[in-house]
């Protein structure tokens, strides 16, 4: 067995230790500024790979010519995308015997994109699911060879989430990459008038609002927690929200209706603050957070 590996993100760990011994290559994104010092940070997959003494190349765009060249000369079996962060061409896909076999984090046809996981959860489904996908040169309309589904947990963030998915998703590619390389294994076209797009996060959309409802912030603090982080904009300024969880709680919005745990009142509800961090502060529990700044029940916070 013969592979190149294709990913970037956390997602993708787990496959890429699974078939570390079977692939030859691992392509990644460019290492990228981050960090106060805007430092170039090297992606988690390129770090895993050279732990693993896989060579790695890291194109800007996988599609020039020159890398593609690169691709054909290694008369791999197959490639293996997961989390990769670039749509690829059909020549990139023929560079391989049986192309590219995908690893999706989502119930396909719905979330088709960058940012399923966050999405599905944001939206307050019950259940998501691992895809693997035979794929074409469209964003995750390929043909579906097999589905892992999952429940979501209630209180269950993102990081969780796709920690646990990323696990499914190797046991999935173990399973069937045998009977891939041989030609026999289904293949089942989406229906593309199922299909949903889940775009990329911005910043902004990870703001929670307490002029929304309790159910649809706790939510959002979910689907972007740990990253790119939920946060509120009180009187005292900015709040990263570490940890939280919905309670029946009831009362005005943006008011403290508890400080052990700080609480605060949403539409329909109220959401606790277990863990936060002020802006230019380390992250401290909610009740330390509300004697520090002196909070009162009845305190207008945001």
């Amino acid at each position: 067995m013969s592979l190149i590996y294709f990913g970037t993100g956390s997602f993708a760990l787990p496959a890429l230790r699974a078939f570390a011994g079977s692939v030859s290559l691992v392509v990644t994104q460019p290492d990228r500024p981050s960090g106060r010092g805007m430092r170039l940070q090297p992606s988690q997959v390129k770090l895993l790979a050279q732990e693993l003494g896989i060579r790695v190349e890291t194109p800007e765009k996988s599609r020039s010519p020159e890398f593609v060249e690169l691709l054909e000369a290694e008369d791999a079996d197959a490639l293996i995308v997961a989390s990769y962060g670039q749509i690829l061409s059909q020549r990139v896909l023929d560079s391989a015997k049986r192309g590219g076999i995908n690893l999706h984090g989502s119930l396909l046809p719905k979330y088709r994109g960058a940012a399923p996981i966050q999405r599905c959860i944001l939206n307050g489904d019950l259940e998501t699911a691992v895809a693997l996908m035979q794929m074409d040169k469209g964003m995750d309309t390929g043909d579906v060879i097999d589905i892992a589904r999952t429940e979501i947990g209630t209180d269950e963030t993102y990081g969780e989430l796709q920690d646990r998915l990323a696990l499914i998703a190797a046991d999935l590619a173990v399973k069937w990459m045998p009977r891939i390389l041989t030609g026999d294994y289904p293949r089942s076209p989406q229906d593309g008038n199922l299909a949903t797009i889940a775009p990329k996060i911005e910043k902004a959309e990870a703001e929670l609002l307490c002029d929304r409802s309790a159910f649809d912030e706790y939510n959002r603090f979910r689907a972007f927690t740990p990253g790119p982080g939920a946060f509120l904009r009180t009187t005292l300024g900015a709040l990263r929200i570490w940890s939280a969880r919905r309670t029946g709680m009831t009362g005005p919005q943006g008011v403290v209706l508890s400080t052990s745990p700080l609480t605060i009142g949403f539409v329909d509800g109220a959401i606790q603050l277990l863990e936060v961090q002020p802006e230019g502060k380390k992250k401290m529990s909610g009740k330390d957070f509300a004697n520090g700044a002196r909070l009162r029940l009845g305190s207008l916070l945001v």
